[in-house]
């Protein structure tokens, strides 16, 4: 198996100069980062418009660097992606935005629309500003595009209280887990959430890379079928816990996180996203609700695994101001930058020398940058389009009723073996 593992390391403060200056333009590795002598403001669009307040918050910060953003963001992602792919087919290239990771980023950087980043990924990961790991979501060909917007880590949040009612502790196992599980259920508790729209995938990847975190990542290169006894385990414990009852209506309209501080849920597995949602309602982090690391399924897999989910900034190649763009790529992994952006928005950060004053997220962190844990790749970024499209479709069938994983299974390894047929 391929290890991605997060490590922590200090730094010293002469690194946001280091990383400030790196420049590509005797490497091949991306075009020169430039500071700018006086204030310069670059066009920014994002898909995510109610961060504005917090890219002003930056604004504030990157005034070191003489570089300010002028933020238009987009409500609607189908809109947002057309206005941006629109975008480069006029002579006015976007300078900034934000974009996808996987087969959309690669997309954009096979038409060459995309300034490559790999002298700004050498020279943060020299002065250990990420972990190891994250970059795999910005590789193509070799070659780095974009820096990580943000991360997130998909976790177990639990409702304290409830756990402190019934006596249970945080499992380190998946019988423990389970044992939770029966006796919430017997509470009248329904121990999980689960959605069939958007999260359909999730508990497909934390069972399968709790099972089997090699066959989790062949599935992502075809080096393994979705009928392989692997997957089948994994997707057969799933229609388990489903059809006995262990997660919630999926089609339930209330907020996940209204869920979960009521009660009417025990735990949820989300991304630590959910934090600042939990946080909106007026949930306290280690009062009303903790987090922890799921246990594997299968428990000859010893090592945690932790899905990260991470999203792109993006250079316009070409763009009017490619060099300041790139310079404020660069300093974005600062950790003057990244202690802004964690206190800006409330979370965790990619960079490991960022304090983080949630207990429950710098409990969290230190057990992702525990040198055991594996960092796999979200199945949503993982998973080639045709495939992933088409399981939204059957593990939102399956999550909504149920039954006998194999036809699901049947049908996404008969779109895998038309899709890595067409690869060559």
């Amino acid at each position: 198996m391929h290890r991605r593992t997060l490590l922590s390391a200090g730094l010293a403060a002469s690194a946001l100069a280091a990383v400030t200056a790196c420049s590509g333009g005797g490497s091949g590795g991306g075009g020169s980062a430039e500071t700018p002598s006086e204030l310069t403001t670059i066009d920014f669009f994002t898909d995510k418009a109610a961060w504005e307040p917090s890219f002003e918050e930056m604004n504030q910060t990157s005034t070191s660097i003489n570089v300010e953003l002028k933020f238009t963001g987009y409500s609607d992602p189908t809109a947002y992606d057309s206005f941006i792919k629109q975008a480069f087919r006029t002579r006015d290239v976007p300078d900034l935005f934000t974009w996808h990771t996987g087969g959309q980023l690669a997309e954009l950087v096979e038409q060459n629309l995309v300034a490559e980043t790999t002298d700004l990924w050498t020279e943060a990961t020299s002065n250990n500003l990420v972990p190891e790991g994250l970059i795999d979501n910005y590789t193509h060909d070799g070659a780095q595009y974009g820096v990580p917007l943000n991360v997130a880590y998909w976790a177990m949040y639990y409702n304290k209280p409830i756990f402190e009612e019934h006596g249970l502790e945080v499992p380190t196992s998946w019988d423990e887990l389970m044992a939770n599980c029966d006796t919430l259920m017997t509470a009248g508790i329904t121990p999980f959430h689960q959605m069939n729209i958007i999260f359909e995938f999730v508990w497909f990847q934390l069972l399968l890379m709790g099972q089997s975190p090699e066959t989790y990542e062949a599935l992502q290169t075809g080096e393994a079928s979705y009928t392989d006894p692997e997957v089948v385990t994994a997707a057969r414990e799933w229609g388990r816990m489903i059809d006995e009852g262990y997660f919630v209506d999926p089609g339930v309209q209330t907020d996940p996180q209204t869920l979960l501080n009521t009660g009417e849920v025990a735990m949820a597995y989300l991304g630590t996203f959910f934090t600042g949602q939990l946080a909106s309602i007026g949930a306290v982090s280690g009062t009303d609700y903790g987090i922890f690391v799921p246990p594997n399924l299968n428990p000859a897999t010893s090592d945690p695994q932790m899905v990260i989910e991470t999203g792109p900034l993006v250079a316009g190649s070409g763009s009017e101001n490619e060099a300041e763009v790139l310079a404020y790529s660069s300093w974005w992994f600062s950790d003057e930058a990244q202690n802004a952006w964690s206190t800006a928005r409330g979370d965790v950060s990619f960079n490991p020398n960022v304090s983080i004053a949630d207990p429950e997220l710098s409990a969290l962190s230190d057990a992702v940058n525990d040198p055991a844990t594996v960092a796999q790749k979200r199945y949503l970024e993982a998973t080639p389009l045709p495939i992933y499209t088409r399981s939204t479709e059957v593990f939102g069938k399956f999550v909504t009723d149920g039954g006998d994983p194999m036809p699901m299974l049947e049908q996404l390894q008969t779109v895998a073996d038309d899709y890595w047929a067409e690869q060559g």
